[in-house]
């Protein structure tokens, strides 16, 4: 019998190369600006070829991906360039981003985040009340018995994130839970992550991940 291979890598490979054509078909074409911005045309070709895993707009179903509408720039323009570098190393991080941004300029960059920055976000989905309920404190008030402080101190009372600190409201819970997990794990590099969300056990990390996603 023929093993079954993930359409993953194909679909990848595929858009590689169509992002690929697409920064060959402008490259003749100067910067929309002296300021060292890419070309308007340029960015929402990239952006049509994001859109096949994280939606159009940036309104991703699967939790696979995450959603992008309504991102802070400055935390995607931080995270494109980490799957540049190859410094985000996470097992989804290592599959999908490490190609897909491998040809993308600085200017690059600053436009697709720009450009999902400026979507509106995707509303919150709302979950089992309980669970909610006891997320929301963890948020507020963190863990003081175990040095884990509120996560509003720095993601926002809303959970808008700001900069380079990420917006968690809205965002796929199975995503958030993943994430909380590779920072828990080191898959994901983050000291400061890491040390807020190693303790949290799984039933903290599905009651917080529940707030969030309704957020």
């Amino acid at each position: 019998m023929t093993p079954v291979r993930s359409a993953a890598p194909i679909r990848q490979t595929f858009a590689v190369a169509v992002i690929a054509a697409t920064l060959t078909a402008c490259s003749s074409k100067p910067p929309a600006t002296s300021t060292g911005e890419a070309p308007p045309e340029q960015v929402q070709g990239i952006v049509h070829v994001c859109s096949s895993c994280h939606g159009m707009g940036g309104h991703s179903i699967s939790p696979t991906f995450p959603r992008l509408a309504g991102q802070q720039a400055g935390y995607l323009e931080a995270q494109l360039k980490a799957f540049h570098d190859h410094t985000r190393a996470d097992p989804h991080a290592l599959t999908y981003m490490w190609g897909m941004a491998a040809q993308l300029t600085d200017p690059l960059i600053k436009g697709i985040a720009t450009y999902y920055s400026m979507q509106a976000p995707v509303p919150g989905t709302p979950q089992d009340p309980g669970e909610m309920a006891a997320g929301q404190r963890i948020f507020v008030e963190g863990l003081p018995d175990r040095d884990v402080p509120a996560c509003q101190g720095c993601h926002g009372e809303k959970a808008e994130g700001m900069d380079a600190i990420p917006r968690l409201a809205g965002q796929h819970r199975e995503y958030l839970q993943e994430q909380l997990r590779n920072f828990a794990s080191n898959a994901r590099a983050n000291e400061v992550m890491h040390a807020n969300s190693a303790p949290l056990n799984p039933a903290e990390i599905s009651a917080i991940t529940a707030y969030l996603a309704a957020q």
